[in-house]
């Protein structure tokens, strides 16, 4: 660490990286089912589908999902229920515990707060950064409201500004600026056609792989 003097003021500048870490994961598809595709199972509305997997642009794909949920009279308590039949990942609570006890995590998610509640309880409520749905009086979700343009690089960039180095994993196109402005980034059962237009992320598909690649940089 150096001191340099600025008129009355003196700044202490990191000549090595001494920063604190912090982790920012994706939600779903990481560490629980994507909850569009198991409401489309459940509704047997198969263009419900298409996630942030397959359309890079979330704003696209809200609208179509809004559409969707219009026309076959679908709203918020439907998704609901749905969602209150989900469980995390097969291994996922253990991953978020161990990696919880190394380092602080934060889930950087483009969800809606009406969504995530209840899969929050069960990952042990680790702090989560989302958005919220516009909902009428008769339960039908009428429009969305981001937390905030391009939030996830957007969070990564804050946490650089708080002095953290920033570790980042996710699976889905919408993931990407988060790790690339993250000091390492990593895909994490990603679908191929993710893999091939990011081929400089590490693409892992198991959570002891994935533990021992942030370890060893947290631990390091």
């Amino acid at each position: 660490m150096v001191a340099v003097e600025g008129g009355d003021t003196v700044c202490v500048v990191d000549t090595a990286d001494e920063r604190p870490t912090i982790v920012c994961l994706d939600l779903e598809g990481v560490l629980v089912p994507e909850i569009w595709i198991a409401f489309a199972e459940a509704t047997g509305i198969e263009a419900l589908r298409r996630t942030t997997r397959d359309e890079p642009d979330y704003d696209v794909l809200m609208r179509y999902r809004l559409d969707l949920l219009a026309e076959h009279d679908l709203g918020l308590t439907a998704i609901q229920e749905v969602i209150a039949g989900l469980e995390p990942l097969e291994g996922a609570r253990e991953f978020l515990d161990e990696l919880r006890d190394r380092t602080q995590v934060v889930i950087l998610s483009d969800t809606f707060e009406q969504f995530a509640a209840p899969l929050m309880a069960q990952l042990g409520r680790p702090t989560i950064l989302c958005h919220r749905l516009v909902v009428g009086a008769d339960g039908r979700i009428e429009d969305y409201r981001l937390r905030q343009p391009d939030p996830k690089r957007s969070a990564v960039r804050a946490f650089h500004d708080l002095r953290y180095r920033v570790l980042a994993a996710g699976d889905s196109y919408n993931d990407t600026t988060m790790l690339l402005e993250a000091d390492h980034g990593f895909l994490f059962r990603s679908p191929d056609n993710v893999q091939a237009e990011f081929p400089q992320f590490p693409a892992l598909e198991a959570y002891d792989e994935l533990l021992g690649r942030l370890a060893e940089l947290v631990d390091g």
